[in-house]
Order: C-alpha cells, then sequence, then structure tokens
C-alpha cells in the first residue's frame, strides 16, 4: 500500500525563522549601544569634574581667603614662647602711665581736694577742686612732686579769686582749667603739662 506524501508547510518552518531574527537583533544591538553613550556622557564627565573642582576651589580660593582673615585679625604684639608680650618700637609704660597718640606715654600727677574761700563770700562759703595733671616727658611725675608745694598755692589763690558767679557762668570749668594750664606751665618753665582734668569742683 502506498504512502500519500505530506508537503512541507508554507512559509517555512519555525526553525528557519529563528536564525533569521536572531541575526535582526544582533545588529540592532550594536546600532543602539552608541546613543545611550552619548545621553549618559555629560553625568560621567560631571561625575568626575565634581570633585576635582572642589578640591581646586577650596586649595586655591577658600583657604587663602581665611588665612587672609587670620592675619588680619592677629594683634600686632604677639606673645612669645614664654609668654611675653613681643617688644615693639615703642617704650613700656610705666605704673601710672598711659599710652598716648604719636607713641608717647601720658604721665599723671594729681592734686586733690584742695579748698579755698569763694571770693566775695566774706569766708562763708568755700570751694572744693581736685585735678589731675598729664604730661608726656618721662621725668613729668618727678617735676610736679619737686614743685608740689608752689603749684598748689598757686592753684589756691587762682581759684580763691572766683566769685559765686563766676563760678555759675557757662563754662567755667573750662575758664578754670586754661587758667591754671597757664599758672603751672609758667612755674614749670616750659609747657610740661599737656592737660588738665577738674575731676571734682563743689560749692559748699
Amino acid at each position: 500500500m502506498a504512502s500519500t506524501p505530506v508537503d512541507p508547510p508554507r512559509g517555512g518552518s519555525a526553525e528557519a525563522k529563528a536564525p533569521a531574527e536572531d541575526s535582526a537583533d544582533a545588529q540592532a544591538a550594536p546600532a543602539k549601544t552608541p546613543g545611550a553613550f552619548k545621553a549618559w556622557l555629560p553625568l560621567l564627565v560631571a561625575v568626575v569634574a565634581m570633585p576635582a573642582l572642589a578640591f581646586a576651589t577650596t586649595k586655591f580660593v577658600l583657604i587663602p581667603q581665611i588665612q587672609r582673615s587670620l592675619s588680619a585679625g592677629k594683634p600686632a604684639a604677639s606673645a612669645d614662647a614664654a609668654g611675653k608680650p613681643a617688644e615693639t618700637g615703642a617704650p613700656a609704660a610705666k605704673e601710672g602711665e598711659k599710652p598716648a597718640a604719636g607713641g608717647k606715654a601720658k604721665v599723671t600727677a594729681s592734686f586733690t581736694k584742695m579748698l579755698v574761700n569763694v571770693s566775695g563770700t566774706m569766708g562763708t562759703r568755700y570751694l572744693m577742686t581736685s585735678v589731675t595733671l598729664v604730661g608726656t616727658t618721662p621725668d613729668f611725675k618727678t617735676k610736679i612732686d619737686d614743685n608740689r608745694d608752689q603749684l598748689t598755692d598757686l592753684a589756691t589763690g587762682t581759684l580763691s579769686s572766683k566769685t559765686i558767679s563766676d563760678l555759675e557762668k557757662p563754662g567755667a570749668r573750662n575758664v578754670i582749667r586754661a587758667e591754671l594750664l597757664t599758672v603751672f606751665n609758667n612755674a614749670l618753665g616750659g609747657p610740661l603739662v599737656q592737660e588738665i582734668y577738674i575731676t571734682e569742683l563743689a560749692i559748699q
């Protein structure tokens, strides 16, 4: 009995189609790879460049600015390892001396509680005054102490010439200050007294 031949299915077998599809996918994959790399390229560059940019900014911008700020904030005189202040061109102020402009030290001397009769009151009113003299010469205090009695006499003589009306005028303190400055410097033989501070002026 003869067998009937079977015709192969039209369009080819599934096995024949599979290799064709695989080859098409393989060709498409290489075509997609370059486009994906280009899309990620800016991000990769940013990731690599950011640490380098941060390092350069810190080293060449931030650190020099901080160092300049710290150096500008340091005091002119610094302490050495032993804790002693660094020496400068101006001599250190001694006890009782205050630094003055121009590198000179202010030296002070005081006349306290000078009591005089107010002129024209027949001894019924009194004026009590305290003043501080300021000079800049190293021997200022010594000269004031050596002439203290004379200076006290001149000061009380000037103060006792003031009347109640003189003391109640506006600017009376400035007038007294100017007169004392004149008589003191005349007695000392030169402008040794630079300033006079009236620390007390009371009428009783």
